[in-house]
């Protein structure tokens, strides 16, 4: 009697999900996977667009030359964005990475007189060390990440010149080292750095995606107080976000000091806003709790591509494409906005 009971109580219940189910509006998941959709992959679309019609337009464009040199001259970039993408799906911003890819070049050209390890770890720790600053103030003293960031940014600037005499001496990287090999050489008809980046951006999605620190970032990103009720460690991954990002800003700088053969100073200004436009590009909310390791290597790509277009075009200044990149990031964001708000009401 007890087992017949449970099964009619079984069946009630299928019955009423279905019942359910029937009576949501099918327009409406259709419509949540249409924003979602959207949300991912418009960036990718508006990519494909816009190199398919400067193949078009130009015929240097679409050359083994010009698409190698944009894709090396990408990489660098796009390893800031990559520590950027998780410092914001956590909620955070990171205005250092700009200066800390300058004194990241500075210090591989420095250190490359003692072997290639020290110029590339050097960097990394110093960086990184920041980073770790960074995310102590902003986890633990609950500091504003915008202020902590802008304060490093200035001090890592300083300490940048402090080392180069305000700009004074240059530090090159010998010819012939296995340093500049790193930097200049090719594999494949592809520069290093573009491997390296590639390798970084493959491990970045495994660990966003696949492992319990990816998680807790988009838990932290998407509510810190639930993420901390169910706990998460909130401090702790805010932290190691920060020293993420400080670390590839570094090896970033020293990827480029390889590939110039020198530690330029004047280099990073404003990096950091192009990996923040980047990363809004590919599809990561400002907001934070979503976004995509490999939206933000679209963006970079989509921002390099538009400014090749502009050099391609040669009658119209460079600052056109800033004005581009503005305008493509004020149109990205207020349609996240539209298309979060849709999602909701779905």
């Amino acid at each position: 009697m007890t087992a017949t009971r449970t099964e009619t109580e079984q069946t009630v219940a299928r019955t009423e999900k279905e019942l359910l189910d029937a009576a949501e509006p099918v327009g409406s998941s259709r419509s949540e996977r249409l924003s979602a959709l959207v949300q991912q992959h418009g960036a990718l679309a508006v990519l494909v667009i816009v190199s398919a019609v400067a193949s078009l337009s130009f015929d240097s464009f679409a050359s083994g030359d010009n698409l190698s040199n944009m894709a090396t001259s990408s990489a660098f970039l796009a390893v800031v964005a990559l520590g950027m993408t998780f410092v914001i799906i956590t909620g955070g911003i990171d205005l250092s990475v700009g200066s800390l890819f300058a004194l990241g070049g500075v210090l591989a050209a420095w250190g490359s007189q003692y072997g290639t390890l020290v110029a590339l770890l050097l960097p990394m720790a110093v960086c990184g060390l920041i980073g770790v600053v960074n995310g102590l103030l902003i986890a633990r003293s609950r500091l504003a990440p915008f202020i902590v960031t802008l304060a490093a940014m200035l001090g890592a600037r300083g300490l940048m010149l402090s080392l180069t005499d305000e700009g004074a001496n240059t530090y090159l990287v010998a010819k012939g080292s296995f340093l500049a090999e790193l930097g200049q050489g090719t594999t494949l008809g592809l520069g290093n750095p573009v491997w390296i980046t590639l390798a970084l951006f493959v491990a970045g999605a495994v660990v966003l995606r696949r492992s319990r620190f990816g998680q807790h970032v988009y838990a932290v990103g998407g509510n810190e107080d639930a993420a901390a009720l169910m706990g998460a460690p909130v401090a702790r991954t805010k932290i190691l976000v920060y020293t993420l990002s400080g670390v590839l800003a570094g090896l970033a700088g020293a990827l480029n000091a390889a590939w110039l053969a020198s530690g330029v100073t004047i280099l990073g200004n404003g990096m950091e806003l192009e990996a923040i436009s980047a990363v809004v590009i590919g599809g990561t909310l400002l907001t934070g709790g979503l976004g995509y390791v490999s939206g933000s290597l679209v963006g970079v790509l989509l921002l390099k591509v538009i400014q090749n277009v502009i050099n391609q075009i040669g009658s119209l200044d460079s600052s056109y494409q800033q004005v581009v990149s503005g305008a493509f990031l004020a149109v990205v964001v207020i349609a996240q906005t539209w298309l979060g708000r849709r999602r909701q009401l779905l």
